[in-house]
């Protein structure tokens, strides 16, 4: 951005084109790794692939995001600060470490969490040394360790995930647009391209998955761009929570049935309801189309309405969320009157 006050074209395209190439090259190298070094998930009764697959494609858009969004944060003229900045990459690097650790050699539920939360606690710190009042903190703490989580449960089929991150990252870029943040704008872009550079190989057939590297990071980045959006306009809160609304739904929903119904929260299942519709018997890709339907149908339009028209977003938001619970229910229950189709099961 120039002294004017209007971004430098060739520098915010850079930025983004950056973020996908080397989300590109980084995932195509993660391929021969994982080869090289065992990481393959295998086929099994709580997996969706028939073949065994490398994981730990995360790690591309996570370095890309690291380098391409800090990097747009800080040359492009900002109100975020350096601190916040710092604080984004700290808390990537440490959530992003715990999951390539995980990928390598999985680890007891408790470190991760601890980790987790390290990071979500690093990033909220700075918000708060930077003006923000302290009774935010539990707020920030607990809708961060539920993003990352929530995402790495949703990451169960081919396609899935990458998809809600390029939507979520460019909706919240198009938010930060409307409000005359172009800074915030190329930034959220850069993980919407990233998402691009590795939907390209994750879309059924997937050759790569993104692993807990990938998901947990891309969980975090959901709630550090909204929270940054909120930052720099209060008013946009509710529609950036609506973007989500879909992995909200589905994986809130589904951790209370288990809760209630005294299993384990954390263990490994294929109860939500993007798995029950591949086990009823619907392709990957239709799966993944039914939920993208979902975002340009209603959520996309629901945030612009709430943006255009900040009085009436939480009432919007409140009933975007009741209609998603409904059609979860009406949706699970279709699914459990069908059969399994053909004895395919598919995991958390």
């Amino acid at each position: 951005m120039n002294e004017h006050g209007f971004v430098v074209p060739g520098l915010a395209a850079g930025w983004l084109v950056s973020s996908f190439v080397l989300t590109s090259l980084l995932v195509g190298a993660a391929i021969y790794y994982a080869r090289r070094r065992g990481m393959l998930d295998q086929p099994g009764h709580r997996r969706s692939h028939r073949i065994p697959t490398p994981r730990g494609g995360g790690i591309g858009v996570v370095v890309a995001v690291f380098i391409c969004a800090s990097g747009a944060l800080l040359t492009l003229s900002s109100p975020i600060s350096t601190l916040v900045v710092a604080g984004m990459a700290a808390a990537l690097f440490l959530v992003a470490l715990v999951g390539w650790w995980d990928d390598h050699r999985p680890l007891p539920v408790w470190p991760r969490l601890g980790t987790q939360a390290a990071a979500v606690v690093l990033f909220s710190f700075t918000l708060i040394a930077t003006n923000l009042s302290w009774y935010w903190f539990p707020l920030l703490l607990l809708a961060g360790m539920w993003s990352i989580n929530l995402h790495n449960f949703m990451d169960g089929i081919d396609g899935l995930l990458a998809q809600q991150i390029v939507f979520v990252a460019g909706a919240l870029g198009c938010l930060a647009w409307s409000v005359a943040e172009p800074a915030l704008a190329i930034g959220a872009g850069t993980v919407m391209t990233a998402g691009v550079g590795f939907w390209l190989y994750n879309r059924s057939p997937a050759r790569i998955f993104m692993g807990d590297v990938g998901s947990g990071s891309a969980g975090l980045l959901v709630f550090v761009f909204s929270v940054l959006l909120w930052r720099v306009e209060p008013s946009l809160a509710w529609a950036a929570l609506v973007l989500s609304s879909a992995f909200v739904t589905d994986a809130s929903l589904t951790l209370l049935t288990r809760m209630t119904g005294g299993r384990s929260w954390h263990s490994a299942h294929r109860e939500h309801l993007y798995q029950w519709m591949v086990r009823s018997g619907m392709s990957h890709a239709g799966v993944d189309a039914r939920y993208l339907g979902w975002n340009l149908l209603i959520a996309a339009p629901a945030a612009w309405w709430m943006a255009s028209h900040p009085e009436a977003a939480l009432p919007i938001a409140v009933a975007i969320y009741v209609m998603a619970a409904m059609l979860w229910l009406v949706m699970k229950r279709r699914c459990l009157q069908r059969p399994a189709a053909g004895g395919r099961h598919v995991a958390a």
